[in-house]
């Protein structure tokens, strides 16, 4: 990437798909927090869903998005959509011509590594687990593997989120960028306040996206198990692609009476509604509900999958096999019987998260790949090296 000298204020421009989970949680954060510093930052995301929490977040994301939030057609999988996508971003590059384009998720990573633009721009991508997702043997995987390879081409900086994700993508994709860097999710320090439980609470909860690759039915088939013994109740926040096939398997397997479904729920409010939090995943990259759990002090239940052992830490002898649910279930009846030693657990954890991943720590190391980009010599006052010092991270939310 060539530079040079902005006459405008330094602008960020963040494209993912879905604003929805996680991976927007992350977008929203650093947003701010980059906002909060000074800069002009805007959002472009898919143009679906539209339900009301979704739009309420965007509305509050806008107003710490100098450049806007923009939202274009975008599918899941690979499409015509994809171009149109591409064309839309091309447009908005003119418009408001960013600095930075940063990527998020395969689809983000898409839109920031291959649409056109006119002017000197630093293309910078994370994928938050992305196209290893994928068996790279399957047809989806293969494509996804080689779009990868050949974008890595156009990446100035590579963001991974654990040190899982830098492994998989070393040996999956050979060489990565020279800069490349592992910055962990962090959270601000007013979500480490506790969480107390409401009366009467559900035994657990699962928060997240309903996808097989979750570990939602893995779920249902330890919850099965369990039910033929004793009682148990799990409520279920959340939604996704598989939210309808995953209600009809509650209903064929006789488990209403154990499993309740609330749609979309707030993370905090979700975690009063339950004694521990259930996190199954066959496979995850650094999830933030692992995060937002151990911060609530919630008792966690999880795989050892992706970048959860890293979250864990000297805990990570507590994660169970993704996709086993005989070990799920031995961990949900040891909980039942002993909710004690995990609430003890969950103490240290929530101290171990405490001290590792601090959103300040995340939009600084962010500001470091951006300078070693090239944009450090692009002359701003406060320049991205310089980004954190002035930003009221602890108070984004």
């Amino acid at each position: 990437m060539s530079t040079r000298v902005p006459t405008h204020p330094f602008r960020i421009l963040h494209c993912l798909r879905a604003p929805v989970g996680g991976l927007f949680r992350h977008v929203c954060d650093l947003a701010k927090a980059q906002s909060n510093a000074g800069y002009a930052v805007g959002v472009l995301c898919a143009d679906r869903p539209n339900d009301q929490q979704t739009l309420e977040r965007i509305s509050k994301l806008a107003n710490h998005c100098a450049l806007g939030v923009t939202r274009i057609g975008l599918g899941r999988m690979p499409g015509l959509s994809d171009v149109k996508a591409l064309m839309a971003t091309t447009y908005k590059l003119r418009e408001v011509q960013p600095d930075v384009l940063h990527g998020h998720g395969a689809k983000g990573g898409l839109l920031a590594r291959c649409a056109s633009s006119s002017q000197p721009i630093a293309r910078i991508y994370t994928p938050h687990g992305g196209s290893i997702h994928y068996a790279p043997n399957s047809p989806v995987g293969f494509m996804f593997g080689l779009a990868e390879r050949l974008m890595l081409k156009r990446t100035d900086g590579l963001i991974l989120e654990s040190d899982f994700a830098k492994s998989v993508f070393e040996q999956r994709f050979g060489d990565l960028p020279a800069n490349t860097q592992v910055v962990h999710n962090g959270l601000a320090e007013s979500e480490f306040a506790p969480v107390s439980t409401k009366s009467d609470p559900a035994d657990f909860l699962f928060l997240g996206e309903i996808r097989e690759l979750k570990g939602i039915y893995t779920l249902l088939d330890a919850v099965a198990e369990i039910a033929t013994r004793r009682p148990v109740t799990v409520d279920i926040a959340g939604d996704g692609p598989e939210m309808a096939a995953f209600a009809a398997a509650v209903e064929a397997g006789s488990l209403s009476h154990a499993v309740r479904i609330l749609g979309k729920v707030p993370a905090r409010d979700a975690f009063a509604r339950a004694r521990a939090v259930l996190l199954p995943s066959h496979n995850d990259s650094f999830p933030y509900v692992a995060l937002e759990a151990a911060a609530a002090g919630k008792p966690l239940i999880a795989t050892s999958t992706g970048g959860i052992p890293e979250i864990f830490g000297p805990l990570a002898d507590r994660l169970i096999k993704p996709g086993d649910a005989q070990a799920l279930q031995g961990a949900m009846e040891q909980f039942l019987e002993n909710e004690a030693e995990y609430i003890r657990d969950a103490g240290d954890l929530r101290t171990h998260v405490r001290n590792q991943f601090s959103l300040h720590a995340m939009a600084g190391g962010v500001a470091a790949v951006y300078a070693d980009s090239g944009l450090n010599q692009l002359g701003e006052p406060n320049g991205p090296s310089n980004m954190t010092s002035h930003a009221k991270l602890d108070a984004a939310e």
